[in-house]
């Protein structure tokens, strides 16, 4: 099973749980674009130190697309991010790239596969791939993005339902939940920028910038029903930030993610001994991360002005999967 197969379903896992986190922060800023009337903004190329401050860049900014954005558009517009980040083929981590790289994987394993996966992940993509940028306007964004999030859910309960817990389906997990604590930790880093950007300081907690974007980081990832269960009131940059890295409970904080991860990799087994010391090295790794997570808490990261704490987190998370990929794949073989 290892090799090419792993590396296919490591990374089905990772580009469905991509277009879903995607379609999230999208469709969530957005609205928020909207209620601040900002679609008036644009940045050009050469305003490279005020594009921080644009809204529409902060989603741009916060997948981590930026400079390759800025080459393609030069510009910020509300036209231009929807199409960058939703049906341009030029771009790799655009909902259609990623459903059409989910489906590339899948099918060369439809016959490992239940049907049903693939059905819906056919079915997505054959959907998607029909829309055009100016449907974006003319239907409702808000139920497009919707949309997205119903077809992801339907792959996500799918597996669920009929994948046997053997290693297919913990490679699977394993990429959606690094994936999720990459993705997580993104949108605080870009958080981190927009507030410096604001000339305001993070450990402020009347800091108006960062307690905005953060209630709109809160929706992104369907955690502010779930936040004011925890914390009623008390909407704070300090109790925001705890929650979203720190919680243990909730889905998808970093905390949660990883530590998901951990119990999906050490329940992958080999027969091979040189496979289970790789193996060993990689939960070894995993483990590592958590241990430095575990040693945080809500004074760290207030503290953490210039965003080293998330910045290390997140180059651990990609390190990551720079060794899943030296112990587990064949590289090249599949589409990452």
């Amino acid at each position: 099973m290892l090799n090419r197969n792993a590396e296919a379903l490591f990374w089905i896992g990772r580009y469905m749980e991509r277009a879903e986190n995607h379609a999230r922060l999208i469709d969530v800023h957005y609205h928020l674009q909207a209620e601040d009337g900002a679609d008036s903004e644009a940045v050009g190329k050469g305003q490279e130190a005020a594009a921080p401050t644009c809204k529409w860049s902060r989603i741009v900014d916060a997948l981590g697309s930026r400079e390759s954005y800025v080459q393609q558009y030069g510009s910020y517009s509300e036209q231009d991010v929807l199409r960058y980040m939703t049906l341009d083929r030029d771009n790799p981590n655009s909902l259609v790239s990623c459903v059409s790289h989910a489906r590339g994987n899948l099918r060369t394993l439809r016959e490992k596969v239940p049907s049903e996966m693939w059905d819906a992940v056919n079915g997505f993509y054959l959907w998607l791939r029909e829309k055009q940028p100016e449907d974006l306007m003319a239907e409702s964004p808000h139920l497009f993005f919707g949309k997205i999030k119903e077809w992801t859910a339907l792959f996500q309960g799918i597996s669920q339902s009929v994948m046997p817990r053997e290693n297919e389906w913990h490679f699977i997990e394993c990429g959606r939940y690094l994936e999720r604590a990459e993705n997580t930790l993104r949108i605080i880093k870009a958080a981190y920028n927009t507030v410096i950007a604001s000339g305001e300081s993070w450990s402020n907690s009347n800091a108006t910038g960062a307690y905005s974007y953060l209630q709109a980081m809160l929706r992104s990832l369907s955690g502010y029903q779930v936040f004011r269960r925890y914390y009623a009131d008390g909407m704070s940059v300090e109790s925001i930030v705890e929650f979203v890295i720190l919680n243990e409970v909730f889905p998808r904080s970093v905390h949660f993610a990883l530590h998901t991860l951990d119990e999906h990799m050490r329940y992958i087994r080999f027969q091979d001994m040189q496979l289970r010391s790789a193996h060993d090295k990689v939960i070894r790794q995993v483990s590592k991360v958590k241990a430095d997570l575990a040693c945080l808490d809500q004074e760290d990261v207030m503290l953490d002005r210039d965003g080293a704490i998330v910045g290390h987190l997140l180059d651990a998370c990609q390190t990551m999967g720079g060794t899943f990929a030296k112990t587990f794949f064949r590289m090249g073989e599949a589409s990452a």
